[in-house]
């Protein structure tokens, strides 16, 4: 079964984000397939290469690139969340002028063909919001 996961929860004031990590590690651990994790509204934050919660706390941000290291996962974050929310990539803060970014690869900008795609190639889409 292949499995596509839109995550709309905010990383540590929601528990969407880390039921869908987890779920995605089950899901994998089981012999299914992630085909995409798709980052919509408050869920864009689990891109910030800012995030900096205690040691002792999940990096959030770390453990969605270590999904992608171990299982070649796509992630894609919606490109109008991101940019509302002040998420952008380095095309993007050249785009519009600004000298930071916090938005880098693997996780990539993308629009909400993206997430149709991804809905479209998955047995079962699930939502974590």
């Amino acid at each position: 079964m292949q499995y596509g996961l839109l995550v709309m929860g905010a990383p540590y004031s929601s528990p969407a984000p880390h039921s869908a990590l987890r779920f995605a590690h089950a899901a994998i651990a089981r012999g299914h397939r992630l085909a995409g994790v798709f980052f919509y509204h408050d869920g864009v934050h689990n891109a910030s290469s800012l995030m900096a919660p205690p040691q002792d706390e999940l990096n959030l941000n770390e453990a969605w690139l270590e999904l992608h290291r171990l299982h070649d996962v796509q992630l894609d974050v919606c490109i109008a969340a991101a940019l509302r929310r002040g998420l952008m990539s380095e095309s993007e803060a050249q785009r519009h002028g600004k000298q930071v970014f916090n938005i880098e690869k693997p996780f990539e900008l993308t629009g909400l063909g993206q997430l149709l795609e991804l809905q479209q190639r998955s047995d079962r889409f699930i939502t974590f919001a």
